[in-house]
């Protein structure tokens, strides 16, 4: 008989657990046997990637078999599931005003385990795992599952927006080796958040405070046509390049320095999703359930926030 999950193995409070159960997928209609114990096996998927252990040493007594605790955030991560319920929780969010549309965007770089890594991959995988709304898992997975080779070895690459407070937004996975720059665009497109009531699902920020490493005309001009404001400073070769054409070098960007200053709530967003051992350190083969795993913690940020809000 399995125990009900203790206070020491739980990640959500109760009042969490109600804003996010009646998002999970009901057993209507469905064939097999029916799901039972949602929030068990949940607390199980949270435990092990707070923790970073197998999933085959989730306390047993606690969360039941490992194996049933794995297979559900397998049809979760290629159903749509969490993708489901953080769109939910935007919303709510949206609706209460408590998105700061100045979205920083950065990159930071996970470690990939020697047991995420032992697949077959190509050399340099460039492709990327996303938000898939609905399509199939093989137009989900990247084909190198978002493993690639750089400096630091073997390494996934996590491509986040936040919003002005430091809040997950939209994230997509790279290999490691992927640029930051180039994947603007894919992080920008992935920025979905629906109205609770009538209206156009919001898309477009009011601002993307990006760094240095985003500082291009071609992703200042993708901004400017969408009307999207660029706090993002030049680069230092760009600067000294436009001093050596003189009056022929143009006027450089506007920077908006007090807007800016609000950019390392990214960094800060990082360092607190990074303290779940299971995201610091990449133990996952697929690239989708890795990936649902930081949706977790996402889901986890909004309903702290949303705690209260009718």
């Amino acid at each position: 008989m399995v125990r009900s999950t203790g206070s020491r193995y739980r990640v959500f409070t109760d009042e969490q657990w109600g804003r996010i159960e009646p998002l999970l997928p009901s057993n209507a209609g469905r064939r097999g046997h029916p799901f039972g114990d949602d929030r068990r096996i949940v607390e199980g998927i949270a435990y092990r990637f707070r923790t970073g252990i197998p999933w085959r040493d989730l306390p047993r007594d606690q969360f039941g078999p490992w194996q049933t605790v794995w297979k559900r955030h397998r049809r979760y991560a290629g159903d749509g599931t969490w993708d489901r319920v953080l769109t939910q929780m935007l919303a709510e969010a949206d609706a209460a005003g408590k998105i700061d549309w100045a979205v920083s965007i950065d990159a930071t770089i996970a470690r990939a385990h020697q047991h995420a890594t032992n697949t077959t991959r190509p050399e340099q995988d460039t492709g990327a795992a996303s938000n898939h709304k609905n399509l199939p898992l093989d137009e989900v997975e990247p084909p190198g599952h978002g493993i690639g080779r750089s400096r630091g070895g073997l390494t996934t690459k996590i491509h986040q927006a936040v919003d002005g407070h430091g809040r997950p937004l939209a994230m997509v996975l790279t290999g490691g080796q992927r640029n930051d720059g180039a994947m603007l665009a894919d992080v920008l497109g992935e920025i979905h958040v629906p109205r609770v009531g009538p209206g156009r699902t919001r898309t477009r920020p009011d601002a993307v405070i990006a760094d240095r490493a985003y500082a291009t005309g071609v992703i200042r001009r993708q901004l400017r046509r969408r009307g999207i404001k660029a706090v993002i400073p030049d680069k230092r070769d760009q600067i000294a390049a436009r001093k050596r054409r003189g009056s022929q070098g143009g006027r450089p960007p506007a920077l908006d320095t007090d807007a800016y200053r609000g950019r390392n709530v990214i960094e800060r967003f990082f360092a607190l999703a990074k303290q779940w051992r299971g995201i610091a350190t990449r133990y996952d083969k697929l690239a989708i359930t890795y990936r649902a795993g930081i949706t977790l913690c996402a889901i986890l940020t909004w309903t702290r926030l949303l705690k209260g809000t009718p």
